[in-house]
Protein backbone atom coordinates (compact mmCIF):
# COMPACT_ATOMS: atom_id res chain seq x y z
CA UNK A 1 0.00 0.00 0.00
CA UNK A 2 2.28 2.51 -1.25
CA UNK A 3 1.83 3.97 -4.23
CA UNK A 4 -0.89 2.62 -6.00
CA UNK A 5 -4.54 4.22 -6.09
CA UNK A 6 -7.42 3.02 -4.26
CA UNK A 7 -9.57 3.03 -6.82
CA UNK A 8 -7.44 1.57 -9.38
CA UNK A 9 -5.17 -1.03 -7.42
CA UNK A 10 -7.95 -1.95 -4.02
CA UNK A 11 -6.16 -4.30 -2.61
CA UNK A 12 -3.48 -1.66 -1.73
CA UNK A 13 -5.59 0.38 -1.03
CA UNK A 14 -8.00 -1.32 1.77
CA UNK A 15 -4.97 -3.08 2.82
CA UNK A 16 -4.64 -1.05 5.90
CA UNK A 17 -6.84 -2.44 8.63
CA UNK A 18 -8.04 -1.04 11.83
CA UNK A 19 -8.75 -3.83 13.78
CA UNK A 20 -11.75 -3.61 15.74
CA UNK A 21 -11.42 -6.00 17.89
CA UNK A 22 -14.83 -6.82 19.77
CA UNK A 23 -13.16 -9.23 22.33
CA UNK A 24 -16.01 -11.52 23.80
CA UNK A 25 -16.21 -12.24 27.17
CA UNK A 26 -14.34 -8.72 28.35
CA UNK A 27 -16.54 -6.45 30.41
CA UNK A 28 -16.24 -2.86 29.35
CA UNK A 29 -16.30 -1.31 25.59
CA UNK A 30 -13.80 1.19 26.24
CA UNK A 31 -10.75 0.68 24.44
CA UNK A 32 -7.91 0.49 26.68
CA UNK A 33 -6.09 2.74 28.15
CA UNK A 34 -2.45 2.79 27.71
CA UNK A 35 -0.16 4.80 30.23
CA UNK A 36 -1.57 6.19 33.78
CA UNK A 37 -4.48 3.62 34.42
CA UNK A 38 -3.98 1.10 37.33
CA UNK A 39 -6.71 -1.41 35.99
CA UNK A 40 -5.47 -3.80 33.59
CA UNK A 41 -7.02 -3.93 29.53
CA UNK A 42 -9.26 -5.43 28.43
CA UNK A 43 -9.02 -5.16 25.01
CA UNK A 44 -5.49 -5.97 23.45
CA UNK A 45 -3.79 -7.15 26.59
CA UNK A 46 -1.68 -9.36 24.77
CA UNK A 47 -0.94 -8.82 21.00
CA UNK A 48 -3.74 -10.54 19.05
CA UNK A 49 -3.52 -13.79 17.01
CA UNK A 50 -5.36 -14.79 14.12
CA UNK A 51 -6.08 -14.94 10.39
CA UNK A 52 -6.47 -12.08 7.61
CA UNK A 53 -7.75 -12.50 3.90
CA UNK A 54 -5.24 -9.92 2.27
CA UNK A 55 -2.09 -11.59 1.28
CA UNK A 56 -4.44 -14.41 -0.78
CA UNK A 57 -6.50 -11.51 -1.78
CA UNK A 58 -3.84 -9.42 -3.25
CA UNK A 59 -1.40 -12.08 -4.73
CA UNK A 60 -0.59 -13.39 -7.88
CA UNK A 61 0.00 -16.87 -6.79
CA UNK A 62 -1.54 -19.43 -9.48
CA UNK A 63 -5.06 -20.14 -8.77
CA UNK A 64 -5.69 -17.71 -5.28
CA UNK A 65 -7.65 -15.38 -7.95
CA UNK A 66 -9.17 -17.08 -10.12
CA UNK A 67 -11.70 -14.46 -11.26
CA UNK A 68 -9.82 -11.69 -11.06
CA UNK A 69 -7.75 -9.31 -8.79
CA UNK A 70 -8.94 -10.11 -5.31
CA UNK A 71 -11.49 -12.66 -6.31
CA UNK A 72 -10.49 -15.03 -3.22
CA UNK A 73 -12.60 -12.62 -0.63
CA UNK A 74 -15.71 -14.75 -0.74
CA UNK A 75 -17.80 -15.97 1.97
CA UNK A 76 -17.04 -19.58 1.35
CA UNK A 77 -13.50 -19.03 1.22
CA UNK A 78 -13.45 -16.89 4.51
CA UNK A 79 -15.81 -19.86 5.97
CA UNK A 80 -12.99 -22.72 4.80
CA UNK A 81 -10.34 -20.82 6.35
CA UNK A 82 -12.57 -20.42 9.50
CA UNK A 83 -12.93 -23.97 9.76
CA UNK A 84 -9.11 -24.25 9.22
CA UNK A 85 -8.28 -21.99 12.02
CA UNK A 86 -10.51 -23.56 14.15
CA UNK A 87 -9.25 -27.34 13.54
CA UNK A 88 -5.48 -26.34 13.82
CA UNK A 89 -4.66 -22.97 15.35
CA UNK A 90 -7.14 -21.98 17.86
CA UNK A 91 -5.54 -24.28 20.64
CA UNK A 92 -2.39 -22.19 20.31
CA UNK A 93 -4.23 -18.90 20.48
CA UNK A 94 -4.86 -17.97 17.13
CA UNK A 95 -8.63 -16.74 17.29
CA UNK A 96 -9.32 -13.88 15.05
CA UNK A 97 -10.29 -14.45 11.21
CA UNK A 98 -10.10 -11.35 9.94
CA UNK A 99 -12.00 -9.92 6.37
CA UNK A 100 -9.99 -7.44 4.90
CA UNK A 101 -10.69 -4.61 1.97
CA UNK A 102 -13.24 -5.38 -0.14
CA UNK A 103 -16.28 -6.95 1.04
CA UNK A 104 -18.50 -4.22 -0.05
CA UNK A 105 -17.27 -3.86 -3.66
CA UNK A 106 -18.13 -6.11 -6.42
CA UNK A 107 -15.40 -8.15 -8.50
CA UNK A 108 -15.31 -5.02 -10.85
CA UNK A 109 -14.72 -2.86 -7.36
CA UNK A 110 -17.80 -1.20 -7.32
CA UNK A 111 -18.84 -0.25 -4.13
CA UNK A 112 -22.34 -0.66 -2.20
CA UNK A 113 -23.94 1.17 0.42
CA UNK A 114 -26.91 1.23 2.51
CA UNK A 115 -29.31 4.30 1.99
CA UNK A 116 -27.40 5.53 4.86
CA UNK A 117 -24.16 5.88 3.36
CA UNK A 118 -22.79 2.36 4.95
CA UNK A 119 -20.72 0.25 3.37
CA UNK A 120 -23.13 -2.96 2.30
CA UNK A 121 -21.94 -6.55 1.79
CA UNK A 122 -21.50 -7.67 -1.64
CA UNK A 123 -24.48 -10.01 -2.18
CA UNK A 124 -22.33 -12.20 -4.63
CA UNK A 125 -19.18 -11.91 -2.68
CA UNK A 126 -20.79 -12.58 0.65
CA UNK A 127 -24.26 -14.32 -0.03
CA UNK A 128 -25.63 -14.50 3.62
CA UNK A 129 -24.46 -11.44 4.47
CA UNK A 130 -21.89 -10.05 7.18
CA UNK A 131 -24.17 -11.05 10.17
CA UNK A 132 -24.47 -14.34 9.56
CA UNK A 133 -20.57 -14.77 8.28
CA UNK A 134 -19.77 -13.38 12.06
CA UNK A 135 -22.39 -15.72 13.43
CA UNK A 136 -20.71 -19.04 11.65
CA UNK A 137 -16.94 -17.90 13.16
CA UNK A 138 -18.28 -17.19 16.35
CA UNK A 139 -19.60 -20.50 15.90
CA UNK A 140 -16.55 -21.94 16.28
CA UNK A 141 -15.29 -20.53 19.07
CA UNK A 142 -13.33 -17.59 17.50
CA UNK A 143 -13.67 -14.16 16.47
CA UNK A 144 -14.90 -11.87 13.55
CA UNK A 145 -12.69 -8.92 12.21
CA UNK A 146 -14.00 -6.48 9.14
CA UNK A 147 -12.32 -3.63 7.43
CA UNK A 148 -12.98 0.11 6.58
CA UNK A 149 -11.21 2.87 5.16
CA UNK A 150 -11.09 6.31 6.81
CA UNK A 151 -12.82 9.31 5.11
CA UNK A 152 -16.37 9.30 3.87
CA UNK A 153 -15.98 7.00 0.59
CA UNK A 154 -16.67 9.34 -2.29
CA UNK A 155 -19.57 6.80 -3.53
CA UNK A 156 -20.98 7.47 -0.80
CA UNK A 157 -21.85 11.00 -0.77
CA UNK A 158 -24.40 11.21 -3.11
CA UNK A 159 -24.29 14.47 -4.56
CA UNK A 160 -24.22 15.00 -0.96
CA UNK A 161 -28.12 14.12 -0.07
CA UNK A 162 -27.52 10.71 1.58
CA UNK A 163 -29.33 10.67 4.96
CA UNK A 164 -27.33 9.93 8.36
CA UNK A 165 -28.45 7.00 10.48
CA UNK A 166 -29.95 8.60 13.89
CA UNK A 167 -29.16 11.72 13.15
CA UNK A 168 -32.24 14.11 12.09
CA UNK A 169 -31.40 16.90 9.32
CA UNK A 170 -28.30 15.20 8.89
CA UNK A 171 -26.70 14.28 5.63
CA UNK A 172 -23.34 13.72 3.93
CA UNK A 173 -22.95 17.25 2.95
CA UNK A 174 -22.83 17.76 6.34
CA UNK A 175 -19.88 15.59 7.56
CA UNK A 176 -17.73 16.60 4.94
CA UNK A 177 -15.60 19.86 4.34
CA UNK A 178 -17.41 22.23 1.30
CA UNK A 179 -14.68 21.60 -1.07
CA UNK A 180 -14.61 18.02 -1.23
CA UNK A 181 -11.07 17.54 -0.08
CA UNK A 182 -9.84 14.18 0.03
CA UNK A 183 -8.11 11.98 2.19
CA UNK A 184 -6.63 8.61 3.14
CA UNK A 185 -4.06 6.91 1.61
CA UNK A 186 -5.41 6.33 -1.34
CA UNK A 187 -7.23 9.45 -1.95
CA UNK A 188 -10.36 7.39 -2.22
CA UNK A 189 -12.96 9.33 0.82
CA UNK A 190 -13.67 12.98 1.27
CA UNK A 191 -12.54 14.10 4.61
CA UNK A 192 -14.42 13.67 7.71
CA UNK A 193 -15.00 17.54 9.14
CA UNK A 194 -15.10 17.08 12.93
CA UNK A 195 -16.16 20.41 13.58
CA UNK A 196 -19.24 19.66 12.44
CA UNK A 197 -21.77 18.04 14.90
CA UNK A 198 -23.52 15.76 12.27
CA UNK A 199 -19.79 13.99 11.23
CA UNK A 200 -19.72 11.65 14.52
CA UNK A 201 -23.05 10.97 14.08
CA UNK A 202 -21.78 9.03 10.84
CA UNK A 203 -18.87 7.45 12.40
CA UNK A 204 -21.30 6.53 15.06
CA UNK A 205 -23.80 4.69 13.18
CA UNK A 206 -20.73 2.79 11.05
CA UNK A 207 -19.66 1.68 14.53
CA UNK A 208 -22.95 0.30 15.23
CA UNK A 209 -23.91 -1.50 12.34
CA UNK A 210 -20.40 -3.31 12.36
CA UNK A 211 -21.19 -4.25 16.42
CA UNK A 212 -25.24 -4.92 15.61
CA UNK A 213 -23.61 -7.53 13.00
CA UNK A 214 -20.93 -9.20 15.83
CA UNK A 215 -17.74 -8.19 14.43
CA UNK A 216 -15.10 -8.58 17.55
CA UNK A 217 -12.51 -6.02 15.50
CA UNK A 218 -11.86 -3.64 12.86
CA UNK A 219 -8.83 -2.46 10.57
CA UNK A 220 -9.63 1.43 9.82
CA UNK A 221 -7.04 1.71 6.95
CA UNK A 222 -5.26 4.79 5.28
CA UNK A 223 -5.15 6.27 8.13
CA UNK A 224 -2.16 9.48 7.94
CA UNK A 225 -0.35 11.01 9.14
CA UNK A 226 1.17 7.80 7.45
CA UNK A 227 -0.25 5.38 4.63
CA UNK A 228 2.14 7.45 2.15
CA UNK A 229 0.67 11.03 3.12
CA UNK A 230 1.06 13.58 5.20
CA UNK A 231 -0.55 17.30 6.06
CA UNK A 232 -3.57 18.58 7.03
CA UNK A 233 -5.68 17.10 4.55
CA UNK A 234 -4.27 13.68 5.24
CA UNK A 235 -4.26 13.67 9.49
CA UNK A 236 -7.12 11.34 10.53
CA UNK A 237 -6.41 11.79 14.12
CA UNK A 238 -9.39 13.11 14.66
CA UNK A 239 -11.02 9.94 12.52
CA UNK A 240 -9.57 7.70 14.94
CA UNK A 241 -10.73 9.55 17.95
CA UNK A 242 -14.08 9.53 16.68
CA UNK A 243 -14.21 5.58 16.42
CA UNK A 244 -12.35 5.47 19.56
CA UNK A 245 -15.81 7.50 21.13
CA UNK A 246 -18.33 5.31 18.97
CA UNK A 247 -16.87 1.98 19.36
CA UNK A 248 -17.28 2.91 23.35
CA UNK A 249 -20.90 3.93 22.83
CA UNK A 250 -22.35 0.76 21.11
CA UNK A 251 -21.53 -0.94 24.60
CA UNK A 252 -19.00 -3.63 22.87
CA UNK A 253 -15.70 -4.16 23.89
CA UNK A 254 -14.14 -3.35 20.70
CA UNK A 255 -10.48 -3.56 19.01
CA UNK A 256 -9.29 -1.32 17.18
CA UNK A 257 -6.78 -1.28 14.73
CA UNK A 258 -4.90 1.24 12.07
CA UNK A 259 -3.46 0.93 9.43
CA UNK A 260 -0.82 1.84 8.05
CA UNK A 261 3.15 2.96 7.75
CA UNK A 262 1.72 5.86 10.81
CA UNK A 263 4.03 8.26 11.67
CA UNK A 264 5.65 7.73 14.63
CA UNK A 265 5.24 11.48 15.51
CA UNK A 266 1.59 10.75 16.35
CA UNK A 267 2.03 7.84 18.70
CA UNK A 268 0.86 9.47 21.57
CA UNK A 269 -2.35 9.82 19.83
CA UNK A 270 -2.69 5.85 17.79
CA UNK A 271 -1.68 4.71 21.98
CA UNK A 272 -4.48 7.19 22.94
CA UNK A 273 -7.12 6.15 20.86
CA UNK A 274 -6.54 2.55 19.29
CA UNK A 275 -5.15 -1.08 20.08
CA UNK A 276 -2.40 -1.30 17.57
CA UNK A 277 -1.27 0.36 14.38
CA UNK A 278 0.60 -0.80 11.55
CA UNK A 279 4.08 0.42 11.90
CA UNK A 280 5.26 -0.16 8.17
CA UNK A 281 4.35 -0.99 4.45
CA UNK A 282 3.05 -4.17 2.98
CA UNK A 283 4.51 -6.90 3.85
CA UNK A 284 2.61 -8.52 0.84
CA UNK A 285 4.93 -8.17 -2.67
CA UNK A 286 1.89 -8.38 -4.60
CA UNK A 287 3.68 -10.89 -6.67
CA UNK A 288 3.55 -14.24 -7.82
CA UNK A 289 3.93 -15.52 -3.97
CA UNK A 290 2.79 -14.29 -0.72
CA UNK A 291 5.41 -12.13 0.07
CA UNK A 292 9.32 -11.70 -0.82
CA UNK A 293 12.66 -11.45 1.58
CA UNK A 294 13.74 -8.12 -0.20
CA UNK A 295 10.09 -6.41 -0.92
CA UNK A 296 9.53 -5.49 2.50
CA UNK A 297 10.13 -8.47 5.29
CA UNK A 298 13.56 -7.45 5.59
CA UNK A 299 12.56 -3.62 6.02
CA UNK A 300 11.31 -4.64 9.38
CA UNK A 301 14.69 -5.18 11.42
CA UNK A 302 15.16 -1.32 10.49
CA UNK A 303 11.77 -0.09 11.03
CA UNK A 304 10.54 -1.78 14.10
CA UNK A 305 12.93 -0.85 17.08
CA UNK A 306 11.97 3.12 16.86
CA UNK A 307 8.46 1.72 17.60
CA UNK A 308 9.50 -0.73 20.45
CA UNK A 309 9.06 1.74 23.39
CA UNK A 310 5.58 2.45 22.69
CA UNK A 311 4.10 -1.34 22.60
CA UNK A 312 2.45 -3.11 25.87
CA UNK A 313 -0.94 -3.94 27.18
CA UNK A 314 -3.90 -1.99 25.02
CA UNK A 315 -1.77 -1.17 22.14
CA UNK A 316 1.08 -2.89 20.04
CA UNK A 317 3.03 -2.40 17.07
CA UNK A 318 1.71 -4.17 14.55
CA UNK A 319 4.19 -5.42 11.99
CA UNK A 320 1.79 -7.28 8.98
CA UNK A 321 0.78 -10.58 8.00
CA UNK A 322 3.09 -13.50 9.21
CA UNK A 323 3.14 -15.49 6.33
CA UNK A 324 5.42 -18.50 6.86
CA UNK A 325 3.18 -21.38 6.56
CA UNK A 326 2.97 -22.20 2.85
CA UNK A 327 6.18 -22.85 1.69
CA UNK A 328 6.33 -22.20 -1.90
CA UNK A 329 3.21 -19.89 -1.61
CA UNK A 330 5.12 -17.61 0.85
CA UNK A 331 8.12 -17.29 -1.87
CA UNK A 332 10.95 -17.50 1.30
CA UNK A 333 13.66 -19.88 2.32
CA UNK A 334 13.06 -21.86 5.31
CA UNK A 335 15.48 -20.02 7.27
CA UNK A 336 13.54 -16.80 6.02
CA UNK A 337 10.84 -17.82 7.34
CA UNK A 338 11.83 -18.85 10.92
CA UNK A 339 14.08 -14.92 11.07
CA UNK A 340 10.50 -13.64 10.13
CA UNK A 341 8.62 -15.66 12.76
CA UNK A 342 10.84 -14.83 14.85
CA UNK A 343 11.34 -10.82 15.04
CA UNK A 344 7.18 -10.99 15.16
CA UNK A 345 7.39 -13.17 18.50
CA UNK A 346 10.53 -10.79 19.72
CA UNK A 347 8.97 -7.19 18.76
CA UNK A 348 5.50 -8.87 20.10
CA UNK A 349 3.50 -8.08 17.10
CA UNK A 350 0.36 -9.17 16.26
CA UNK A 351 0.63 -12.95 15.04
CA UNK A 352 -2.07 -13.18 12.23
CA UNK A 353 -0.79 -15.58 9.04
CA UNK A 354 -2.44 -14.38 5.47
CA UNK A 355 -1.11 -18.29 4.52
CA UNK A 356 -4.02 -21.00 3.37
CA UNK A 357 -4.65 -22.90 6.11
CA UNK A 358 -6.15 -25.51 4.52
CA UNK A 359 -2.46 -26.46 2.73
CA UNK A 360 0.07 -25.39 5.51
CA UNK A 361 2.77 -27.80 5.12
CA UNK A 362 4.97 -29.78 8.54
CA UNK A 363 7.28 -26.66 8.91
CA UNK A 364 4.72 -24.25 8.62
CA UNK A 365 2.63 -25.24 11.28
CA UNK A 366 5.97 -25.89 13.27
CA UNK A 367 6.42 -22.27 13.15
CA UNK A 368 2.80 -21.18 13.54
CA UNK A 369 2.52 -23.76 16.51
CA UNK A 370 5.23 -23.69 18.79
CA UNK A 371 3.98 -22.31 22.26
CA UNK A 372 7.77 -21.47 23.68
CA UNK A 373 8.14 -18.76 20.35
CA UNK A 374 4.31 -18.15 21.15
CA UNK A 375 4.99 -17.47 24.79
CA UNK A 376 7.21 -14.64 24.12
CA UNK A 377 4.96 -12.99 21.95
CA UNK A 378 1.96 -12.91 24.42
CA UNK A 379 4.23 -12.59 27.49
CA UNK A 380 5.27 -10.33 29.93
CA UNK A 381 8.35 -9.52 29.28
CA UNK A 382 8.83 -5.96 26.67
CA UNK A 383 9.42 -6.44 23.08
CA UNK A 384 12.90 -6.86 22.61
CA UNK A 385 15.19 -4.34 20.67
CA UNK A 386 18.36 -4.58 18.98
CA UNK A 387 21.48 -4.34 21.89
CA UNK A 388 23.94 -4.47 18.76
CA UNK A 389 24.04 -2.33 16.29
CA UNK A 390 22.08 -2.68 12.89
CA UNK A 391 24.70 -4.32 10.71
CA UNK A 392 23.94 -7.58 8.39
CA UNK A 393 25.12 -9.60 12.13
CA UNK A 394 22.98 -8.53 15.21
CA UNK A 395 21.33 -9.61 18.18
CA UNK A 396 17.96 -8.37 19.66
CA UNK A 397 16.74 -9.01 23.22
CA UNK A 398 14.88 -8.41 26.12
CA UNK A 399 14.69 -8.83 30.17
CA UNK A 400 12.49 -10.95 31.42
CA UNK A 401 10.30 -10.73 34.71
CA UNK A 402 12.28 -13.78 36.22
CA UNK A 403 15.76 -12.30 35.30
CA UNK A 404 16.49 -14.39 32.18
CA UNK A 405 16.53 -13.23 28.44
CA UNK A 406 15.06 -13.52 25.49
CA UNK A 407 17.88 -13.58 22.56
CA UNK A 408 17.60 -13.41 19.23
CA UNK A 409 20.95 -13.92 16.98
CA UNK A 410 19.97 -12.82 13.13
CA UNK A 411 22.22 -13.01 9.82
CA UNK A 412 20.64 -10.61 7.38
CA UNK A 413 23.55 -11.03 4.86
CA UNK A 414 22.98 -12.76 1.77
CA UNK A 415 25.40 -15.51 3.08
CA UNK A 416 26.02 -17.94 5.66
CA UNK A 417 28.17 -15.87 8.78
CA UNK A 418 28.70 -16.84 12.36
CA UNK A 419 26.61 -14.22 14.73
CA UNK A 420 27.78 -13.22 18.81
CA UNK A 421 25.82 -12.82 21.29
CA UNK A 422 28.19 -11.05 23.95
CA UNK A 423 27.05 -11.76 27.52
CA UNK A 424 28.23 -8.02 28.65
CA UNK A 425 25.52 -6.80 25.77
CA UNK A 426 22.91 -7.74 28.43
CA UNK A 427 25.18 -6.95 31.55
CA UNK A 428 26.32 -9.45 33.13
CA UNK A 429 29.33 -11.75 32.75
CA UNK A 430 30.87 -15.52 33.47
CA UNK A 431 28.28 -18.32 32.88
CA UNK A 432 24.91 -18.41 31.32
CA UNK A 433 22.13 -21.39 30.55
CA UNK A 434 21.13 -21.46 26.70
CA UNK A 435 17.73 -23.41 25.61
CA UNK A 436 17.04 -23.11 22.11
CA UNK A 437 13.20 -22.07 21.71
CA UNK A 438 12.64 -23.14 17.99
CA UNK A 439 14.06 -26.68 18.93
CA UNK A 440 13.08 -27.08 22.24
CA UNK A 441 16.44 -28.03 23.24
CA UNK A 442 19.05 -27.04 26.51
CA UNK A 443 21.88 -26.50 25.10
CA UNK A 444 24.18 -25.99 27.84
CA UNK A 445 26.23 -23.80 29.67
CA UNK A 446 28.39 -21.02 27.77
CA UNK A 447 30.82 -18.79 29.69
CA UNK A 448 30.83 -15.30 28.29
CA UNK A 449 28.97 -15.65 25.25
CA UNK A 450 27.81 -17.91 22.35
CA UNK A 451 28.38 -18.07 18.66
CA UNK A 452 26.35 -19.28 16.22
CA UNK A 453 26.88 -20.42 12.43
CA UNK A 454 23.51 -18.67 10.37
CA UNK A 455 22.85 -19.20 7.17
CA UNK A 456 21.99 -16.27 5.01
CA UNK A 457 18.80 -14.42 5.99
CA UNK A 458 19.12 -16.83 9.41
CA UNK A 459 18.26 -16.81 13.18
CA UNK A 460 18.33 -18.58 16.42
CA UNK A 461 16.23 -17.76 19.36
CA UNK A 462 17.33 -18.43 22.29
CA UNK A 463 16.29 -18.07 26.59
CA UNK A 464 19.62 -16.97 28.58
CA UNK A 465 19.58 -17.44 32.20
CA UNK A 466 22.65 -15.78 33.94
CA UNK A 467 24.82 -17.77 36.16
CA UNK A 468 27.70 -14.97 36.04
CA UNK A 469 28.08 -11.36 37.87
CA UNK A 470 26.58 -8.66 36.98
CA UNK A 471 28.60 -5.99 34.40
CA UNK A 472 31.16 -3.67 35.84
CA UNK A 473 31.80 -0.55 33.69
CA UNK A 474 33.66 3.05 33.19
CA UNK A 475 31.15 5.54 32.08
CA UNK A 476 32.70 8.68 29.95
CA UNK A 477 30.52 11.38 28.62
CA UNK A 478 30.59 12.48 25.34
CA UNK A 479 30.37 16.13 26.68
CA UNK A 480 33.42 15.64 29.11
CA UNK A 481 36.28 18.52 28.11
CA UNK A 482 38.50 15.57 28.34
CA UNK A 483 37.15 14.64 24.81
CA UNK A 484 38.53 15.85 21.14
CA UNK A 485 35.61 17.61 19.12
CA UNK A 486 36.80 18.58 15.60
CA UNK A 487 34.45 19.45 12.49
CA UNK A 488 30.70 20.78 13.12
CA UNK A 489 31.09 18.38 16.17
CA UNK A 490 29.93 20.25 19.31
CA UNK A 491 28.25 19.90 23.17
CA UNK A 492 24.37 20.79 23.34
CA UNK A 493 21.68 20.24 26.43
CA UNK A 494 20.13 17.28 26.43
CA UNK A 495 17.08 16.61 29.11
CA UNK A 496 17.26 12.64 28.48
CA UNK A 497 20.92 12.52 28.75
CA UNK A 498 22.70 11.04 31.48
CA UNK A 499 24.87 14.16 31.93
CA UNK A 500 22.32 16.51 30.62
CA UNK A 501 24.09 17.13 27.57
CA UNK A 502 25.59 15.09 24.22
CA UNK A 503 27.76 16.16 21.48
CA UNK A 504 25.77 16.28 18.33
CA UNK A 505 26.59 17.75 14.52
CA UNK A 506 28.30 15.06 13.89
CA UNK A 507 27.89 15.24 10.13
CA UNK A 508 30.31 15.39 6.67
CA UNK A 509 33.66 14.53 8.69
CA UNK A 510 32.76 15.60 12.37
CA UNK A 511 34.06 13.76 15.01
CA UNK A 512 34.11 13.03 18.89
CA UNK A 513 36.98 11.31 20.21
CA UNK A 514 37.02 9.58 23.93
CA UNK A 515 40.52 10.01 25.09
CA UNK A 516 42.29 8.23 27.64
CA UNK A 517 40.42 5.57 27.80
CA UNK A 518 41.82 2.75 30.71
CA UNK A 519 41.27 -0.81 30.46
CA UNK A 520 43.46 -3.20 32.37
CA UNK A 521 43.89 -6.11 29.55
CA UNK A 522 44.15 -5.67 25.60
CA UNK A 523 41.15 -7.54 23.60
CA UNK A 524 38.14 -6.78 21.89
CA UNK A 525 35.53 -4.99 24.37
CA UNK A 526 31.59 -4.48 23.87
CA UNK A 527 31.62 -0.77 24.35
CA UNK A 528 27.74 0.52 24.87
CA UNK A 529 26.68 3.58 23.47
CA UNK A 530 24.05 5.50 24.49
CA UNK A 531 23.12 7.92 21.74
CA UNK A 532 20.09 9.59 20.26
CA UNK A 533 19.09 9.48 16.58
CA UNK A 534 15.38 10.46 15.06
CA UNK A 535 16.30 8.02 11.91
CA UNK A 536 18.66 5.16 11.35
CA UNK A 537 22.32 6.34 10.81
CA UNK A 538 25.57 4.96 10.53
CA UNK A 539 29.18 6.17 11.57
CA UNK A 540 32.98 4.75 11.73
CA UNK A 541 34.29 3.64 15.32
CA UNK A 542 37.92 3.55 15.92
CA UNK A 543 40.15 2.43 18.29
CA UNK A 544 43.34 4.14 18.37
CA UNK A 545 45.47 4.72 15.32
CA UNK A 546 43.54 1.78 13.64
CA UNK A 547 41.22 1.30 10.91
CA UNK A 548 37.43 2.43 11.57
CA UNK A 549 34.45 0.07 11.41
CA UNK A 550 30.88 1.23 10.10
CA UNK A 551 28.01 0.17 12.55
CA UNK A 552 24.24 1.35 11.86
CA UNK A 553 22.64 2.33 15.28
CA UNK A 554 18.87 2.42 14.56
CA UNK A 555 16.66 4.95 15.21
CA UNK A 556 15.75 6.15 18.48
CA UNK A 557 11.73 6.95 17.19
CA UNK A 558 12.64 11.17 17.72
CA UNK A 559 15.35 13.11 18.55
CA UNK A 560 14.43 13.15 22.63
CA UNK A 561 14.97 9.75 23.48
CA UNK A 562 18.02 7.78 24.34
CA UNK A 563 18.83 4.57 23.36
CA UNK A 564 21.93 2.31 24.04
CA UNK A 565 23.61 -0.40 21.60
CA UNK A 566 27.03 -2.08 21.89
CA UNK A 567 29.73 -2.49 19.25
CA UNK A 568 33.01 -4.06 19.60
CA UNK A 569 36.32 -2.37 19.97
CA UNK A 570 40.06 -4.01 20.03
CA UNK A 571 41.87 -1.70 23.05
CA UNK A 572 44.95 -1.98 23.95
CA UNK A 573 46.16 -2.24 27.86
CA UNK A 574 46.42 1.00 29.81
CA UNK A 575 45.11 4.12 27.81
CA UNK A 576 43.12 4.39 24.33
CA UNK A 577 41.39 6.65 22.39
CA UNK A 578 37.81 5.96 21.11
CA UNK A 579 36.48 7.77 17.97
CA UNK A 580 33.27 8.62 16.21
CA UNK A 581 33.62 9.43 13.06
CA UNK A 582 31.15 10.85 10.82
CA UNK A 583 32.32 10.37 7.45
CA UNK A 584 30.86 11.69 4.87
CA UNK A 585 27.24 11.23 6.12
CA UNK A 586 25.33 12.19 9.24
CA UNK A 587 25.81 10.47 12.66
CA UNK A 588 23.93 9.70 16.09
CA UNK A 589 24.06 12.51 18.63
CA UNK A 590 26.41 10.55 21.28
CA UNK A 591 25.33 10.86 25.08
CA UNK A 592 27.74 8.80 26.48
CA UNK A 593 29.99 5.19 26.51
CA UNK A 594 29.99 2.66 29.09
CA UNK A 595 33.51 0.55 28.92
CA UNK A 596 33.51 -2.92 30.35
CA UNK A 597 36.08 -3.39 33.05
CA UNK A 598 37.31 -7.09 31.42
CA UNK A 599 37.12 -8.52 28.13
Amino acid sequence: MRSSSYAVLPARALRATVVLALAAGTTTAVPAAHAGTAAAPTVAAKPYMGWSSWSMQSSKYPGLNPDGDYSYLTEANVLKQTDALAAKLKNYGYEYVNIDAGWWRDKAWKPGFDRYGRQKADPDRFPSGMKAVADRIHAKGLKAGIYLPAGLEKEAYGDGKTPIWNADGCTTADIVYGDLRTTNGWDSAYKLDFSRPCTQKYIDSQARSIADWGYDFLKLDGVGPGSGKSGDQYDNVADVAAWNKAIAATGRPVHLEISWSLDIGHAADWKKYSNGWRIDTDVECYCNTLVSWENSVDDRWDDAPAWTRHAGPGGWNDLDSLDVGNGEMDGLTKAERQSYATLWAIAKSPLYTGDDLTRLDSYGVSLLTNREVIAIDQGAAPPARPVTASDAQQVWAAKNPDGTYTVALFNLADAPAAVTADWSVLGFTGKAAVRDLWNHENLGTYKNRITQALPAHGSRLFTVTPHGGALTTTAYEAESPANTLSGNASVADCPACSGGKKTGNLYLGGKLRFNDVVVAKAGTYWVKVAYISGDARSVDVLANTGGPTRHKFPSTGDWGTVETVSVPVTLKAGGNTITFDSGTGYAPDIDRIDVPQSS
